[in-house]
């Protein structure tokens, strides 16, 4: 019987909000709760551990229990950061084989994510990343342990700042999730999506 590899989670809250009017993105409020609250239950019960990858105050994060990491490179370098910022935790910790990274602003991730990822990565495949009705979501993806040195070489040395161009040069899949009942890969960045956001919770509850 072959063994389930094991996978932590990174959830990424590092980005400056801009078009959520600034703060963190990650304390808004939806349905009565911090956006990610509701990430952090989606994903918990998916994974060996959990983290946080933030700027600023970690202390802002407190009550929510789990390590918060900020990006090991300067400069708001973007989500490739906050992977590098995991892999680099994943080494030190050796927690697990995969790191699963999601955005903080995705309060509808599927159940099955990681099983559903897991389930698509080929032998030698180094990134697994979501898709849904066509198009890709590369900050929801798998990324394992290996890719550290390689992701450390583009972000640092070549000034890669696009996940999508990171991962076209890796052994990367893409799994793809049906949408019925509205796609569970929706992200907020507005205000007004927060609005509707809070409209799609209530009719599912």
């Amino acid at each position: 019987m072959t063994e389930t590899p094991s996978v932590a989670g990174l959830v990424l809250a590092g980005g400056l909000a801009r078009r959520m009017g600034g703060g963190a993105k990650a304390l808004k409020h939806l349905a009565g709760r911090p956006l990610l609250a509701h990430v952090l239950a989606r994903i918990t019960p998916q994974c060996h551990a959990i983290v946080l990858n933030a700027n600023g105050d970690p202390g802002a994060y407190e009550t929510f229990g789990y390590p918060v990491l900020a990006d090991v490179v300067d400069g708001f370098a973007g989500p490739l950061a906050g992977v590098l910022t995991g892999l680099e935790w994943l080494d030190r910790t050796r927690e697990a084989d995969w790191l699963l990274t999601v955005p903080t602003d995705a309060p509808f991730l599927p159940d099955d994510l990681v099983a559903r990822l897991l389930a698509g990565i080929p032998a030698g495949a180094e990134v697994a990343v979501a898709r849904s009705e066509g198009r890709t979501h590369p900050v929801v993806a798998l990324w394992h342990r290996t890719l550290l040195q390689p992701l450390r070489t583009a972000l640092v040395a070549q000034d890669i700042r696009k996940i999508d161009r990171f991962t076209a040069g890796r052994q990367t899949v893409h799994v793809d999730w049906p949408t019925v009942g509205g796609d569970p890969f929706l992200n907020i960045n507005t205000p007004e999506e927060l609005v509707a956001a809070e409209t799609r919770f209530n009719a599912a509850t």
